[in-house]
């Protein structure tokens, strides 16, 4: 005989591993809303380098804000989003930990400005190849993207 107390403990437990499942997929889900555009990374001069940076459009077409907070490459140990600003006539780098774009809005990485730090290579790069790239956001969620090395802006 199943006893009320069983019952109730059966319930909550099927609620539990049914949210987690859930949380799960929804974080596992890559919105299909967020887009590199014309994604390309600078061939460095030595294709031996192990590090590059990488530009291109990032575009939310959700109808939610999102906020990018990292990114990974299966052709680099370490990824990240950087920004180029000058003081006092100095240009100066820094790493940016959450980009936040509003729904339709776009964010240029280019040269000079915000940009992918490409870093610790695993191989050498040549002119044509495509880099893959995860982007990381808020919520646990990722987006994919191409990147194409290039000697200079497409």
């Amino acid at each position: 005989m199943i006893t009320k107390p069983f019952v109730g403990v059966l319930l909550v437990l099927c609620a539990a591993v049914a949210s987690a499942s859930a949380s799960a997929s929804a974080s596992a889900a890559a919105p299909d809303c967020v887009k590199v555009e014309q994604g390309w990374a600078r061939l460095p001069p030595n294709p031996a380098m192990p590090m590059t940076a990488g530009y291109g459009v990032i575009h939310n077409g959700c109808s939610k804000a999102v906020a990018i907070t990292g990114a990974t490459s299966s052709g680099f140990a370490d990824v990240s989003l950087h920004e180029t600003t000058i003081v006092d006539g100095v240009s100066r780098m820094r790493a940016i930990e959450r980009l936040p774009l509003a729904p339709g809005a776009r964010a240029e990485l280019k040269p000079g400005g915000l940009h992918l730090m490409l870093m610790q290579g695993k191989g050498p790069l040549k002119e044509g190849q495509a880099l893959p790239l995860r982007l990381q956001l808020e919520g646990g969620s990722e987006a994919s993207a191409t990147l194409t090395v290039r000697k200079a802006a497409p």
